[in-house]
């Protein structure tokens, strides 16, 4: 009798792990098939990488975000108006080089040398408005540059799916059987 009672005892102690490792794969089965959805991984520093990207580079945050197509966008912005501050800055310095040459009593050549010393001043003041008004724009695309890899990638990071929705609706309404039109914000835990 003791022989089948100790027998017993130990078939029971070594068949415990082997019924906690059963329990523990069904449960892992079970969280597997109710999870439907993809894992959703969120990287913190992901708006701050992409901001830093565009920092460097304009237009890299961009594709750093996969947003392919708003790195030309980026580029064209910066590039023209750098442009328009080099062409800008040329004319100002031609304008301010002729009315010196002028003060100076030198004969000025080339389109200039029809222009009086009033007219010369007058295209200096155009050339250098529009000189640090491209400057301004230069600067401003940099940082709009900056700011929407930033955004973007903040809103990349935006948990939506099924458990979250806004949907039209059509409800009737129980006293004049009239239809209403309206939104339904769906939320499940």
């Amino acid at each position: 009798m003791k022989n089948i009672l100790f027998i017993l005892i130990t078939l029971f102690f070594f068949s415990l792990p082997a019924f906690a490792q059963d329990n523990e794969l069904k449960v892992d089965i079970i969280k597997q098939d109710s999870v439907l959805l993809k894992p959703y991984k969120m990287d913190p520093l992901a708006p701050a990488r992409a901001a830093f990207y565009s920092g460097l580079v304009p237009g890299l945050g961009q594709i750093y975000n996969k947003r392919y197509w708003k790195a030309p966008i980026a580029w064209g912005g910066m590039g023209l108006s750098i442009y328009y501050y080099s062409w800008n800055n040329k004319k100002y310095h031609e304008y301010r080089d002729a009315y010196k040459d002028k003060l100076a009593g030198r004969p000025v050549t080339g389109t200039l040398s029809e222009l009086n010393g009033d007219r010369l001043i007058r295209g200096q003041k155009f050339y250098q408005r529009n000189r640090d008004l491209s400057m301004f724009f230069t600067i401003g695309i940099y940082l709009l540059n900056i700011v929407d890899a930033n955004v973007d990638a903040h809103l990349k990071q935006f948990n939506v799916n099924e458990n979250l929705s806004l949907l039209p609706s059509v409800q009737q309404n129980q006293i004049d059987y009239k239809y209403n039109l309206g939104l339904t914000l769906n939320y499940k835990f």
